[in-house]
């Protein structure tokens, strides 16, 4: 009871200082305290509810039965927004702050809200090395699920909370990209419901323009219902080689050096400053030398990328190996190294040990109670964008990003990009390799400002055939939006599938020139 009365203490005194301080205040200045006690206890009770919950519909195998049903069900939606008119754009109606992006989905008052409530894995099928499983399925179920079994995805995007439907819809990539490419391209079929309501499967060979559109279009040409995705068999273990490398030219000489080398099956490298960076490699497998096995995933281990970065501070190179499922996790806990600005000592060992078992708070929590003047404070002194730009452009693409907004940590992350139709694609007529630049933080250069600055990082961008992850804030404006994405199909098909009165544009769905 000790540690109950103590808790109920600690928030009967925290409610009294928010009543002499106001809300705002504290979710301002003193926002750790308030994940603390309320967001962290609350975040762990959301991931029991929904593991429990898809443990229980897979066992059962309720979920294929309820499926066909549940898209019948949207299919009605549809058709009914028709019936009254089409007055408004249609959008799925789950809430803007569940979703993993930082932006604000404002339209979601405006448009109709066509209700999709699918988040089960439907099937695993081992001989044809295919899941199929629901838009809302999430990156911790599909690895707590198919690890248990022995697979796993060639490609399994970071966070636990991602979704299968917004790794389609925007995209999705990993440390394998190298080898397989973003999220997209492991899929092997779509099932959509369209604009009037008709269900509609695609896949390489059959309507083949449409599931090459698909991706990063936001949900502007259909509702996904379902998707098959390519799985492979998975080992025990990731061995993973810890390198760092001092000096830009030789950080982008052994980046790419390893990036091409397939049988690296990881690759990834965490770059701390302009001139130092780890480069990490690693590969599957199921035996593990004695006294090296790292479970970095355990709530009381340090955070990744605090633990890379002691290889850099000693100057030593290293050999681990980390448990598959901890591997494909690592940077979940500390949400990369965004946590350390909300819970400021949430590395040090006391609190990793005491609390750490309940972090990370879930991101859908965090962007809920936010506040209107902490989401203005963030979106003008806090970055977080993914550019992916040609390999060949690293280095020039490092000294844009350290000039223009000058965010340390830089996550490096390789991929291969297939020469196929739809918005994203090399330049030539040949895949290209591309690497993923992922800057979070708070940015150091002087006198930063938000839209000027990432105007010009995405002028760069544009300027060496790259392009933006969607998810992040774009200051575009529409000419210069359809110059970095190929539109030439995607148009097409919006005419054609009678999406132009139905969903809005991509551009207008999520860029800051368009929602402003």
């Amino acid at each position: 009871m000790e540690p109950a009365v103590s808790l109920a203490v600690c928030a009967l005194l925290f409610l009294l200082w928010v009543r002499v301080k106001g809300l705002e205040f504290v979710l301002i200045h003193q926002r750790w305290v308030f994940v603390c006690l309320f967001l962290l206890p609350l975040s762990l009770i959301f991931d029991i509810y929904y593991y429990v919950r898809a443990w229980v519909v897979f066992k059962l195998s309720s979920a294929p039965r309820l499926h066909e049903q549940r898209v019948r069900d949207i299919q009605k939606q549809v058709r009914e927004w028709k019936e009254q008119g089409s007055k408004t754009f249609m959008c799925t109606g789950r809430p803007g702050w569940l979703t993993v992006s930082l932006r604000v989905g404002k339209y979601k008052k405006t448009h109709k809200n066509i209700m999709i409530n699918l988040m089960d894995i439907l099937e695993v099928d081992t001989k044809k090395q295919i899941v199929r499983v629901e838009p809302l399925v999430t990156m911790g179920q599909v690895t707590a699920l198919l690890t248990s079994i022995g697979w796993t995805l060639p490609v399994l995007p970071e966070l636990d909370d991602l979704t299968v439907g917004g790794l389609i819809m925007g995209t999705g990539i990993e440390s394998s990209s190298h080898k397989y490419g973003l999220f997209q391209h492991i899929c092997t079929a779509y099932e959509l419901v369209l604009a009037d309501g008709s269900f509609v499967h695609c896949t390489p060979s059959e309507n083949s323009d449409l599931f090459y559109a698909v991706p990063w279009s936001c949900g502007t040409l259909g509702f996904l219902v379902a998707a098959e995705i390519r799985i492979i068999p998975a080992k025990k273990y990731v061995k993973l080689r810890f390198e760092p490398v001092c000096g830009l030219e030789a950080i982008c000489d052994k980046f790419t050096r390893e990036s091409q080398r397939q049988e690296n099956h990881f690759v990834e490298g965490l770059l701390y400053s302009l001139e130092e960076a780890v480069i990490m490699t690693g590969v599957m497998t199921d035996e593990a030398e004695p006294g090296k096995l790292n479970s970095i995933g355990n709530y009381y281990k340090p955070w990744f990328f605090k633990h890379v970065e002691n290889y850099l501070k000693t100057n030593r190179e290293g050999l681990e190996y980390i448990p598959l499922r901890h591997y494909y996790h690592r940077h979940t806990r500390s949400i990369f190294w965004e946590l350390q600005d909300i819970i400021p000592f949430g590395n040090n060992p006391v609190f990793r040990y005491l609390f750490g078992w309940m972090v990370p708070p879930k991101i859908s929590l965090l962007k809920l109670t936010q506040g209107e003047t902490l989401r203005k404070l963030y979106e003008q002194h806090h970055v977080v964008q993914d550019m992916l730009v040609p390999m060949k452009c690293l280095p020039r693409a490092l000294h844009t990003f350290h000039s223009d907004i000058h965010v340390y940590p830089i996550w490096l992350c390789p991929f291969i990009l297939p020469s196929q139709p739809g918005l994203v694609h090399p330049k030539g007529d040949e895949a290209e390799l591309y690497v993923d630049i992922g800057a979070y933080g708070e940015p150091r250069v002087k006198h930063f400002e938000a839209r000027s600055c990432m105007r010009q990082l995405e002028k760069f961008v544009r300027s060496v055939h790259g392009f933006q992850m969607l998810y992040a804030d774009c200051y575009m404006d529409r000419e210069e939006f359809w110059e970095m994405f190929d539109g030439s199909l995607y148009h097409r098909l919006r005419k054609q599938l009678g999406c132009q009165d139905a969903f809005p544009e991509v551009y207008d769905k999520i860029c800051k020139a368009a929602r402003h």
